[in-house]
Parts: C-alpha cells; sequence; structure tokens
C-alpha cells in the first residue's frame, strides 16, 4: 500500500476532529464520528464523535490482519458497548440512540484486498465512486433546504442563517432523533449495537493495481486528488453556502467555520 496524499480537516478551527484517518501495515481507515445531539457527554473532556472515532481507531491499530468484515463489525460494537456503564447503560441507549457513541467507517483491509463500507461514508476505486449513504439523509436535507427558503421569502439575511444557531435545522432534528432509532435496523453505524450485515457493503478487488481514494461525508464530491475535491467544496461554499440548491445539507457553512462538517481525504495505491 503506498499512500499518495491525505488530509484531515475539523470544520471549526477551534475544535477537533470528529473524523480520523488510521494507516497500518495492513489497514487505511477513514472514520466519522457522529456530530453529538445532545450536551451530555461520554467523556467529559472531548465531544462523542470524537470519543468514539478515537475508540474505534485505537482499535483497527491492534486488529489482526486476516480479520473479516463480519469480526470487525463484531469487535467494533464490542469497544463501543464497553462504555455503555452507569451513566450511560444499555437500557438507556437502547431508548435514546441520539447519546450513543456513533461513527462511520470506511476501511480497506490488505490481506483480503477489500473494502467495507459501516455508515455513511465513500470513497472512488479506480475511478469509480461508491457510498453507502443513511437513508434519511437527502429528506431531512430537503426539510432543512424548505424552512431556510421560507426564512429567506419572509426577509431573513443569508448572513442571519449562518450563525450557529441555525433555525432551519432546528426544525428538522425532532425528525432526525426520530428516525435515529432506525440505526443498526435500516442501515449501518458503529454504536454498540448488533450491525445488521446485509447493510455492510462489502467490495473485493482482484490483483490489478488500484488507486483509491477513501474519504468521510465531509467531501459531499470526490475528484481523483484532494486539490481537485478541495476546489470544488470552495466553490460550493462561494455558490451556496446554506447548502440548499443542488447540492442539500443537514448544515450550512457556518460563519467562522472552514467547512459544513469534519472532512478526511486519503488517496493510495494497492
Amino acid at each position: 500500500m503506498k499512500i499518495i496524499e491525505q488530509s484531515v480537516i475539523p470544520k471549526s478551527p477551534k475544535k477537533k476532529s470528529e473524523d480520523g484517518i488510521v494507516v497500518t501495515n495492513d489497514f487505511i481507515a477513514v472514520i466519522d464520528g457522529s456530530t453529538s445531539k445532545t450536551p451530555r457527554r461520554h467523556c467529559p473532556l472531548t465531544s462523542n464523535g470524537r470519543y468514539a472515532m478515537l475508540l474505534i481507531s485505537r482499535y483497527i491499530r491492534k486488529m489482526p490482519a486476516n480479520i473479516s468484515c463480519r469480526q470487525f463489525c463484531l469487535n467494533a460494537t464490542k469497544v463501543i458497548r464497553s462504555h455503555y456503564r452507569w451513566r450511560f447503560p444499555v437500557s438507556r441507549m437502547q431508548e435514546h440512540p441520539e447519546e450513543r457513541l456513533c461513527a462511520s467507517v470506511i476501511l480497506y483491509s490488505r490481506l483480503r484486498r477489500e473494502i467495507w463500507l459501516v455508515g455513511d461514508c465513500h470513497g472512488l476505486i479506480g475511478g469509480e465512486y461508491v457510498d453507502n449513504p443513511k437513508p434519511y439523509e437527502q429528506p431531512l436535507a430537503e426539510m432543512r433546504a424548505k424552512k431556510v427558503r421560507e426564512l429567506l421569502a419572509e426577509g431573513m439575511t443569508q448572513q442571519a442563517l449562518l450563525q450557529p444557531h441555525d433555525p432551519a435545522r432546528e426544525v428538522m432534528i425532532p425528525t432526525m432523533l426520530e428516525v435515529m432509532h432506525n440505526q443498526n435496523v435500516t442501515y449501518a453505524v458503529i454504536d454498540g449495537f448488533p450491525i445488521p450485515e446485509d447493510k455492510v457493503p462489502v467490495i473485493a478487488l482482484d490483483f490489478r493495481p488500484w488507486e483509491i481514494v477513501l474519504a468521510s461525508d465531509g467531501y459531499p464530491h470526490l475528484a481523483p486528488t484532494l486539490a481537485e475535491t478541495e476546489a470544488w467544496l470552495d466553490e460550493q461554499r462561494r455558490n451556496d453556502p446554506l447548502n440548499i440548491g443542488e447540492f442539500k445539507a443537514t448544515k450550512a457553512f457556518v460563519e467562522g467555520n472552514n467547512s459544513f462538517d469534519d472532512r478526511s481525504y486519503i488517496r493510495f495505491i494497492v
């Protein structure tokens, strides 16, 4: 495995990224910790999304080279579940998925020559785009976009909608919390609860040389190089900072941040 380029950039220059990249002799992975939907913290020193990312990163670094996707999902689930204790018992996490430690992972296994997509992540394999989106993400983005347009029509300025307090996002939060009960039912994530195998795509590669890009969903569009991918993101920010046009998102480019989400990108050859 030969790394060509890689980057992890937090959306806010004042905060640490909830995304992470892990490179070992046997694995390359991008991990996207989910943005916290609650002020309750599993670790007082960091956000729930970053904590989940760090726990999974630590596990990947010590995994056996021949581990299967199924075993990875089982063990990563155990890693997260072991951190549900008296303040966050499993029974409460069952009822309140918004409080769970949660992350998505896209991972390449050198020995198995496979790419595993656990949750909302994407990549390029020999130039061909692959992804595994959450089924509810686009409807929520549409809901937020509709509310943004209504507020603009009522006279609210774009500048007001780019502040940390986004009234349009608040409209969709109740629905977001409701559909989160479908975690590891209609879509897969690593959150301490059993992952349905049929929701985890496994892409097998032959033994030809392959150029691969793995990325978090902080990049809505992937190009063959990091520079091109960043350029597309810059264009999106200039043309539609509210993310309500051709590309719709559940978050905007908040003033003071460099993007609407943390973002990770790694390109390599196998």
